[in-house]
């Protein structure tokens, strides 16, 4: 049985949103407040679930709710075919460490190559994120390089490090 499982969003997860409010809860993806509401108005209009954008819930082996993933439409040029996915993952402070991220990017991934027409789903994260590079690298994802400057947050500008994973890997 695999560590996660992913599944749509439920009503009752919505309360699980209200735990990013804050820079302390996830360094690496806090980009000022959100409110909550925003979550609960995607969920009654489409599940957050679109070819351009969504949001599942990761669960682990006995159920319990440790984070989510979600992804959003690249666009490389005019065309369906041109598009690929941008995909990240939450898990909760409690379930860091634990060796979830990677199988869960890879469960996503596989998701999205098997309901979409892309050829490429790529990844990025703050470079001294060593953690997300390291679960990206189990995911089966190939690391790229880095992206000077790409990512405004928390008052200064970051490096990311690129990362994909294509349809024939």
């Amino acid at each position: 049985m695999p560590p996660v499982t992913l599944r749509p969003l439920r009503e009752s997860d919505l309360e699980y949103f209200d735990l990013w409010a804050t820079p302390e809860a996830d360094l690496f993806n806090y980009f000022g407040f959100r409110t909550p509401h925003r979550f609960r108005a995607g969920f009654a209009e489409d599940g957050l679930i679109s070819a351009e954008a969504g949001m599942v819930i990761v669960v682990d082996a006995d159920g319990k709710v440790v984070g989510d993933v979600g992804w959003h439409a690249q666009e490389y040029g005019p065309g369906m075919q041109s598009r690929a996915y941008n995909i990240g993952v939450r898990l909760l402070p409690e379930r860091r460490g634990q060796g979830l991220g990677g199988p869960a990017q890879r469960e996503l991934a596989d998701y999205l190559f098997a309901t979409y027409l892309v050829n490429r789903v790529e990844a990025s994260t703050d470079v001294e994120n060593r953690a997300e590079q390291r679960a990206l690298d189990k995911a089966g994802f190939t690391r790229e390089g880095v992206l000077r400057g790409a990512q405004w947050r928390d008052g200064a500008w970051h490096d990311l490090v690129s990362y994909s994973r294509l349809r024939t890997d």
